[in-house]
């Protein structure tokens, strides 16, 4: 089954699902800091990313190590979700999940989504630069940066907004350069 594939059949709906819960309970934006304490908490655990990953492990100990490690740091809506991907066994596709239904948050909230790779850290001055670049190309009210430094790109810095990408570094430079003078050979 493709990527694509296991997005639309199994990752949007339950994204969706969450969403309209969230909505229908006046809960969308506890539910938002709710999913992004998760994602951070699976970015920042191998252990726990694996235990959930692995279908050998029982249901039980899955929901047991769910209650422990969030218990009540989430909304207790939430945490029946995430006993019912368990269930369900859909428990490995939580952080696709989670993306998407921050996707759905950013939507509706009109809140442009913008990957900034940097050869160096940037300044704040940069980054309320860049968030007006980003608003002038979308038309959202907001935007939400997320800065990545990468030291192999010499400098400048590439902005991915949707599928949509930007490439002012000097490696793109370079590259679009040496594929101008190649072209002429």
């Amino acid at each position: 089954m493709k990527a694509s594939s296991v997005s639309q059949t199994l990752v949007e709906p339950y994204a969706e699902a969450l969403m309209s819960l969230a909505k229908d309970q006046s809960l969308v934006e506890p539910f938002g800091n709710d999913v992004q304490q998760i994602l951070e908490t699976l970015r920042s655990s191998n252990e726990l990313r694996q235990l959930l990953e692995v279908p050998l492990i029982k249901n039980n100990v899955k929901k047991s190590v769910i209650a422990e490690v969030f218990g009540s740091r989430i909304h207790p809506f939430l945490q029946s979700f995430l006993m019912v991907l368990v269930d369900r066994r859909r428990i490995t596709f939580l952080e696709p999940i989670c993306l998407q239904f921050q996707a759905l948050l950013r939507e509706m909230n009109q809140v442009a989504f913008a990957e900034i790779i940097s050869a160096v850290a940037l300044t704040e001055a940069q980054q309320a630069t860049l968030e007006q670049k980003v608003l002038d190309v979308t038309s959202a009210r907001s935007v939400q940066l997320s800065i990545v430094v990468n030291p192999d790109l010499i400098g400048g810095v590439i902005i991915k907004i949707g599928s949509q990408v930007i490439d002012a570094s000097i490696r793109g430079q370079l590259r679009r350069l040496s594929s101008s003078l190649m072209a002429g050979v």
